[in-house]
Order: C-alpha cells, then structure tokens, then sequence
C-alpha cells in the first residue's frame, strides 16, 4: 500500500491571540477562533473558510467556494485527510528529544485505510457527531478532541490536519487533542492547544 504524502507544519501564536501556520510546502495560513467554535482560516494563496471538529477524531473543512473536506486525527499530531490524499504533521507538537525518540519510532509512516476520513458525510451524521461531543463535554468527557485542523486550503478540497501540543490550536476552551492522550495539555493557557484542527 502506498503511504500518504506529508506536509508538515508549525504553529506560532501571534499577540492578537491569532494563529500563523507555515507548511512545509511554503504556505501560510492565518487562523482566529470564532465565537461559534470553529476555526476561521485564510490563506496566502487567495482561499478562505473554516475548520470544525466533528467528534472525537474528525475535522470538516469548508473553503469559501463550498468545497468540503474531512481530516482524520490519527494522534501524535498527524492529521489524515480524504482517502490518503496527504498526512498533515505537526512538527511543533513533540520538539527536542520526545520529537526524536517518536521520529525514530516511525510514528509519521504507516498511515492505514481504516484511518483515512469519510469522503462524505450527511447533515444528520454531522449533527450525531456534534451531539455526542456536547454530550461527552457535559459529561466531563474530552470534549472532543483537539483542534486538529484546519489545512490551509489545499487545492484537493481536503483539509488539513492536525497538530498537537504546543501552541498551534485552541484547547483551553473545551477542544483539546484527540482523546489519543498523546498531547497532553495545553502548558499554557492561552486559548490556543497545538490541535486546532489540525
């Protein structure tokens, strides 16, 4: 089977509490938090839109032109996206040593079938969705996971992915990572948690 291509991205935390997000395939992406929980994302290419968590593990990225995509959190900052198309990586989740040690585990190969993301979903599968994390939020649960996403607007109507640790995504307010219990918290709160939406 052949593996997914990766892009990797950090995150730095801008002082108007917004996000940049640099690839590794030279885009940028600015992203804000909304008061509706999503992420609002535009890029230096032209393309807008939004990220949402769906669940514990997924991630559903809408471009301004209606295109739709689905990302899968797979942990340790590695978001899948669609049917394999690529695996987003968040170098900023494990630096120094932990980022080494997990590298040499080839922890960032062996993307499986089983965890590529739906290439559609119904409104009423969406809604299941967020209504089992509000349910999980007001039980005390994850409250659904990171902030994976978000991609940065890649041109195969996918999202991007996800991140995990430091300071990529929001996750002090109900998000954080993607109940793998690989990330961690957010070692400062800041409203931002290396997942949002990957």
């Amino acid at each position: 089977m052949t593996q997914p291509p990766e892009i990797t991205y950090s995150d730095e935390l801008l002082a108007d509490d917004t996000v940049h997000r640099r690839y590794s395939d030279g885009r940028s992406e600015w992203r804000s938090r909304g008061g509706d929980g999503r992420i609002h994302w535009r890029d230096d290419r032209g393309d807008s839109g939004t990220d949402e968590r769906l669940g514990r593990d997924l991630v559903k990225r809408v471009h301004a032109d209606g295109r739709v995509g689905y990302g899968r959190d797979i942990g340790y900052g590695r978001t899948v996206w669609g049917q394999g198309q690529y695996v987003l990586v968040n170098r900023s989740s494990f630096p120094g040593r932990v980022g080494v040690v997990l590298g040499a585990l080839g922890l960032g190969a062996g993307v499986a079938a089983v965890q590529y993301a739906p290439e559609l979903l119904s409104d009423d599968e969406e809604e299941e969705l967020r209504r089992q994390a509000a349910e999980r939020a007001r039980s005390g649960g994850d409250g659904g996971s990171g902030d994976g996403g978000g991609d940065g607007g890649f041109d195969d109507g996918g999202g991007d992915g996800d991140g995990h640790r430091p300071d990529d995504g929001f996750g002090s307010d109900g998000f954080g990572h993607a109940g793998d219990g690989a990330d961690g918290g957010d070692p400062v709160d800041d409203g931002w948690d290396g997942d949002d939406f990957g």
